[in-house]
């Protein structure tokens, strides 16, 4: 065992007690972060509209401060953009993570000097984690690979502006950048098959021990090593044993996975975003994800069901419960206040609060009521998957409103299959369907009332998806596929793509 696997356990064991500090005082923790983010913004532009310096309560703070998405908060937004100072929060971001997505175009997300140092310490204290927990540390002399954004930045109005992913990468710390790849050079190219073709190259040589990324991206990775090599991940890299990933449920993913690693690899999920990192996995045989509820975040969970009321109730840590599909709304030391992030999560477990992400609170299907969420699907997928031991490669589901002949509504799957050669359409759709019909009440009553349909699924050509991506610019990187939609605009995009096959 090396010096720095050695010295890995030991900041992993004083890691450990820091982090069970915090984690027995789940509300005292968050109440604490409440009033820091009040007492430190309290000179911000933000701050003297809301009135912070009468806030004394949570109760004063939902009569203060309404929910808002980027779109609502986007007036102080611009301004930071634009310059200004303390406008969110005291003086200037240090960094504008860019994503894309909304209607009017690029979001600019602000980061702080105090926001990124949580960053950067919960991918660390996630990694941590798990040494404690295993006692497996001899991966940090091994190469580690990250599949990210590109690093480079752009400057506006003084402040550096890029991809989260390409920002965190100058924070790498200097005992883990000798064994990082791939290399910069590398991590700059934007076309992301090229980017994938030369990651290869520079990674086939050496002693693979992590790969990190979002699974759909990974996934394209591990499928060009096998073509070129003819042989599984896990052959190529036999020092391979840690998969991180982030991002999206990789259930979907994880029969793939295998199959293409060709033996188990142990995980780690993370739950970051431009606006936050909100939790990691703690445990390899636990449910969820830690919420981390000491880094600069204060929490509110309204219930999914009643987000689109008027006066929809804002839940703090101590009065959530399990099992419930809560919006997540933040407070942060990077100046977002009651932010809807547009994630939906349950608690799997409050002792600690730990979390799952069910899906986002715009990606749903409710075309006639039904009101299906990600994780549903993402359950129903699962289910089928093993019930008839076939792979998935990707799927997503849209609502078919007007189909020929005046029959009935009904869910399209368009689903992307691996290898499979006797497989049964319809036997599938009648699997996907009982599993969405015991998940989803809504769904079962239309089904049962003949307002709709049972599912149909749609064949999708190898690399469809992929083409999709690309066909809206948004290939690789931290992009994802939507599993949901209630329109057809995404359908619509994947049955040329099909015809042209």
């Amino acid at each position: 065992m090396s010096l720095k696997s050695i010295a890995a356990k030991v900041f992993a064991t004083i890691i450990d007690r820091k982090t069970k500090k915090w984690v027995t005082d789940p509300v005292g923790s968050q109440d604490r972060v409440f009033k820091y983010l009040l007492k430190t913004a309290g000179g911000t532009a933000f701050a003297k509209a809301h009135s912070f310096s009468s806030i004394k309560t949570h109760k004063d703070f939902i009569k203060n401060v309404p929910v808002r998405d980027y779109e609502q908060l986007r007036p102080f937004v611009d301004r930071v953009v634009a310059g200004e100072q303390d406008i969110l929060w005291p003086g200037k971001p240090l960094y504008f993570a860019k994503t894309s997505g909304t209607t009017s175009g690029a979001k600019y997300i602000p980061l702080t000097t105090e926001s990124m140092q949580e960053h950067i310490k919960a991918a660390r204290n996630a990694i941590l984690s798990y040494i404690h927990e295993t006692g497996n540390s001899q991966f940090v002399d091994g190469k580690m690979i990250f599949l990210q954004g590109s690093p480079e930045m752009e400057t506006k109005n003084g402040i550096q502006l890029g991809r989260l992913s390409g920002i965190v990468a100058h924070y790498v710390p200097n005992y883990l950048q000798k064994n990082r790849l791939p290399s910069m050079k590398t991590n700059c190219i934007e076309d992301w098959e090229a980017k994938v073709e030369a990651v290869i190259d520079e990674t086939l040589p050496e002693k693979m021990s992590v790969i990190s990324g979002i699974p759909s991206w990974v996934q394209m990775y591990f499928e060009r090593i096998a073509q070129r090599t003819g042989k599984r991940v896990g052959e190529v890299f036999p020092d391979f044993n840690l998969f991180i990933y982030g991002g999206v449920n990789f259930e979907p993913y994880r029969a793939k996975f295998h199959q293409l690693i060709g033996r188990k690899v142990d995980s780690i999920e993370l739950f970051p975003a431009s606006e936050g990192f909100f939790a990691y996995q703690d445990k390899q045989k636990e449910k969820g994800m830690l919420l981390l509820l000491d880094a600069g975040i204060f929490y509110e969970f309204i219930p999914a069901n009643q987000f689109q009321e008027e006066n929809a109730p804002r839940f703090t840590i101590g009065e959530v419960e399990i099992g419930i599909n809560y919006v997540m709304i933040i407070s942060t030391s990077a100046g977002l206040w009651a932010y809807n992030i547009g994630d939906t999560i349950a608690f799997t477990n409050t002792s600690p609060y730990r979390v799952t992400v069910t899906g986002r609170i715009k990606h749903y299907i409710s075309a006639s009521g039904e009101h299906v969420i990600g994780k549903e699907v993402e359950e129903a997928i699962k289910a089928a998957s093993n019930e008839l031991d076939i792979i998935i490669n990707e799927f997503t589901v849209a609502p078919q409103l007007n189909p020929a002949d005046s029959a009935l509504p009904y869910h399209e799957w368009f689903v992307e299959f691996g290898h499979h050669p006797d497989l049964d359409l319809q036997q599938l759709s009648q699997v996907l369907d009982l599993q969405m019909r015991k998940q989803n009440a809504y769904y079962d009553d239309l089904i049962t009332g003949k307002i709709l349909q049972p599912l149909k699924i749609t064949p999708v050509p190898t690399n469809g998806f992929k083409e999709y991506m690309k066909t809206i610019g948004k290939l690789g990187g931290q992009n994802k596929l939507p599993r949901l939609s209630n329109d057809r605009k995404m359908a619509d995009i994947m049955e040329k793509i099909i015809l042209e096959s």
